[in-house]
């Protein structure tokens, strides 16, 4: 396994898949509480925190199956948010015996077509690289950061998403991800692990909960 990851805990196995942008930091206040009553597994996806750079086409759905079977868990709850929701769908999709439970906040889903304004906001971005300085400072002007912006940990993320920036440019040698050809947005009905789904109000329904086969307003 040559990703980084830490265990905190003992219980029940919860992995933890965080978004683009950051690194397993992200979920430091979560993973401790959680770790209370759980065996809570985080880790830095390729490219990000400690892990190696991506020098391939990268698999994310076959890093997060890496990690369990490193840790000879047969199965875990898993929670991802934003990209990390659309790895953790497509993993459970891919691999229903291994996914107690699905927890998805505010997920990426492939085959979703993302607002204007946000696909705008993200080309300009994008259009300041290689200046990893500039597309940082532009990147955390953006809605999806205004709340963490104003938090008290607003320096914290501010130096996670500039660490994650400059590896991206000054050490990333394969910016492709590998994801299935039928998209999971029309292959949701397939999940077969009980599934809480949050999502920003111009996604799709709010809660969705797979084991019953209804969704919720």
């Amino acid at each position: 396994m040559d990703l980084f990851y830490e265990v905190q805990g003992t219980g029940s196995p919860i992995l933890m898949i965080h978004s683009g942008g950051v690194d397993s930091r992200t979920w430091k206040y979560i993973a401790t509480a959680l770790a209370v009553t759980h065996k809570v597994i985080t880790f830095d996806g390729r490219g990000t925190g400690r892990s190696p750079s991506p020098i391939a086409p990268m698999n994310i759905a076959q890093d997060i199956k890496n990690l369990p079977d490193h840790l000879n868990l047969a199965s875990a709850v898993l929670i991802g948010h934003s990209m990390g929701g659309q790895a953790a769908t497509e993993f459970a999709l891919k691999y229903p015996g291994m996914t107690d439970k699905l927890i998805l906040i505010a997920p990426s889903l492939s085959g979703f077509a993302f607002s204007k304004p946000y696909t705008d906001w993200m080309m300009e971005v994008h259009s300041l690289a290689p200046n990893y300085v500039k597309m940082t400072e532009f990147s955390l002007q953006g809605l999806p950061y205004r709340v963490t912006m104003s938090s008290p940990q607003r320096d914290f993320f501010a130096d996670m998403h500039l660490q994650y920036m400059k590896r991206v440019f000054t050490e990333w040698k394969s910016f492709e991800l590998i994801w299935p050809e039928t998209p999971a947005i029309e292959r949701l009905e397939q999940l077969e692990a009980p599934t809480l789904f949050k999502g920003r109000k111009s996604s799709l329904p709010r809660w969705l909960n797979t084991a019953s086969g209804k969704s919720k307003p």
